[in-house]
């Protein structure tokens, strides 16, 4: 384990109200472990989640205190170590956990029937050089963070199942910790072109961190499973039928008031669809088979040159 997640670890141990037995009380909560919202603030991500989980509690009597880890890689540590009952994923984070026998599947969010969303590698609209992934060799582009799934992870797989290695074809593979910060890297010429989810595109255009009229898309990824929630294996088993059954339900529950169920980034969903299982994380497993820990480390190291 590298010295920078140990410190991770360590100040997630600081940040939660830790208990070495959480049990759902008053005085010895549940755990919630949300990786950080892109282009948000700590304090609007607990927001976005903070109804739903103030609804289970009425529901359950169990009580939640919920946190915000400092980056994926903390989340996966936070829960896998044991400091945390339920977590909030990507895709690849949530397979990551997933394999190492740390959690099991809660439930996807559903946002206008859809339970899938995209990431996308833009250019500027004036760049009269790129058009294509193709066109990306000897160039300077900016993912995320390296744990992500829609501004590393897909977005890398792109390059590689188009013929391009971007540890050689690309002259610089700048990682700028957030689908943001890469996005606002383009704005400015820093890069060529930057990787990010669409849903954080769209974002960053609303909040006029970006003008849409400068930007164009080369490519779009295959559709990715929406980030779930999962729980840790060892809840017992009545807490995690308990659970599952109120989240089925959140859409309905009386305490959830018209535009307060939310997911990642704010964003108002449908439902929280519970009757899913680990076939419906295949796409990102197919993904992280291609961006294994040996090409992220080659990333690292040619980013730091």
């Amino acid at each position: 384990m590298s010295k920078y997640i140990k410190i991770l670890i360590v100040f997630i141990f600081l940040t939660i109200k830790f208990s070495n037995a959480a049990d759902g009380t008053k005085s010895n909560p549940f755990n919630v472990l949300l990786v950080p919202a892109d282009g948000g603030t700590e304090e609007g991500t607990i927001s976005d989640f903070q109804p739903i989980f103030n609804a289970l509690t009425k529901a359950t009597k169990y009580s939640f205190n919920i946190i915000v880890g400092q980056s994926y890689s903390a989340v996966v540590e936070g829960i896998c170590s044991g400091l945390a009952d339920f977590a909030w994923f990507g895709p690849v984070t949530y397979v990551q956990a997933r394999e190492r026998g740390c959690v099991e599947l809660l439930a996807v969010e559903v946002r206008k029937g859809s339970s899938v969303y995209y990431s996308g590698i833009f250019t500027k609209k004036d760049n009269k050089h790129i058009s294509s992934l193709e066109d990306l060799k000897n160039k300077k582009v900016a993912f995320g963070d390296i744990n992500s799934t829609s501004s590393f992870v897909f977005p890398m797989a792109m390059l590689v199942e188009a013929g391009i290695n971007p540890i050689i074809d690309l002259s610089k593979s700048q990682l700028t910790g957030s689908h943001a910060n890469s996005l606002k890297a383009l704005q400015a010429g820093i890069v060529d072109a930057a990787a990010s989810s669409f849903n954080s595109y769209e974002k960053a255009v609303r909040q006029g961190s970006i003008d849409k009229d400068d930007f164009k898309v080369i490519a779009k990824s295959d559709p990715i499973p929406n980030p779930p929630l999962a729980m840790s294996i060892k809840l017992p088993d009545l807490v995690k039928i308990a659970i599952k059954n109120e989240v089925a339900n959140l859409h309905n529950n009386p305490n959830i008031k018209e535009g307060m169920l939310r997911g990642y980034g704010g964003k108002k969903v449908d439902y929280y669809d519970t009757n899913i299982s680990d076939v419906d994380m295949l796409p990102a497993l197919k993904k992280m088979a291609l961006i294994d820990n040996n090409f992220k480390l080659s990333i690292i190291e040619a980013n730091n040159k």
